[in-house]
């Protein structure tokens, strides 16, 4: 039961947030742990589930010519460079006030997604433009990724849309970003799990046809404009699970891994 109730759990969840750039580590990580599985297991888990997804979508995505490169690699690059930064100025700072404010970005972010229109500005850019533009949004991932422990496709694909890029291309390029980050953070949890094969591979088989008809959906069925909804319900769910968790966790002391940085911030 806990192998098939996983499974669908991922198809499902996959293929939603697939379409928004994002990955469902946030998602599976809690309902691994809630059908009894040891949470450094769920952790690796979810984060190669995430991997697999990713990968799977970025395929399709860059065969439809989804992913703009010049954005891309430069803010890859200054993701991973930055967020070491964000936990270690993290360790000062109010977890909870911060939490708070990501709460409300992301809200904000949301809000922009349904009534905010922008011009089509970055993907008409010179090269120069784009690899700032890809350097500050990676930058700004990275950082409030690594100061808060949440994921850089939260931040990325709200930034890039209010800048003028197409829901679409968004979606792809921040999803191609996590790849990296959730094959990093699935590393550092390996050696502290207990991986199932018999789960892994259901549902990595479940995650990876979610991410096919997550990826076809946005490539062949969706209009900017619906993806810019499906992005905003998205944000707004993980804002709330936030402030749920952020309610729950002030209640009780953080454990010692919670207040040195998590090193999967950027791949959920």
């Amino acid at each position: 039961m806990t192998i098939l109730v996983a499974s669908v759990a991922a198809f499902v969840f996959t293929t939603v947030l697939t379409m928004a750039g994002v990955g469902a580590a946030f998602v599976l990580i809690p309902i691994l742990v809630a059908l009894g599985v040891d949470i450094h297991t769920a952790m690796a888990t979810a984060l190669l589930l995430n991997t697999v997804a990713m990968s799977v979508a970025s395929v399709s995505f860059v065969r439809n010519g989804l992913v703009v490169w010049r954005l891309v690699l430069p803010m890859v690059a200054a993701a991973v460079a930055l967020s070491p930064l964000g936990v270690a100025v993290s360790r000062g700072l109010d977890r909870t006030t911060l939490l708070e404010l990501f709460v409300a970005f992301l809200l904000l972010a949301a809000g922009m997604m349904l009534f905010y229109k922008p011009r089509a500005r970055a993907e008409s850019s010179s090269r120069t433009v784009q690899t700032i533009v890809g350097g500050l949004v990676g930058a700004l991932a990275g950082f409030v990724g690594g100061l808060l422990g949440v994921g850089g496709g939260n931040i990325i694909v709200p930034s890039l849309v209010a800048l003028g890029v197409d829901p679409r291309k968004a979606s792809a390029s921040a999803s191609f970003t996590v790849i990296f980050a959730s094959l990093s953070g699935f590393l550092s949890h390996m050696s502290m799990a207990n991986l199932a094969p018999s789960l892994l591979g259901s549902t990595g088989v479940a995650t990876a046809l979610g991410a096919l008809l997550g990826s076809w959906l946005v490539g062949r069925k969706l209009s900017g404009a619906q993806l810019k909804r499906v992005i905003a319900v998205v944000l707004v769910a993980i804002a709330l699970k936030m402030a749920v968790f952020n309610v729950r966790g002030s209640a009780r002391p953080q454990p010692a891994h919670a207040r040195t940085g998590d090193p999967t911030v950027l791949s959920r």
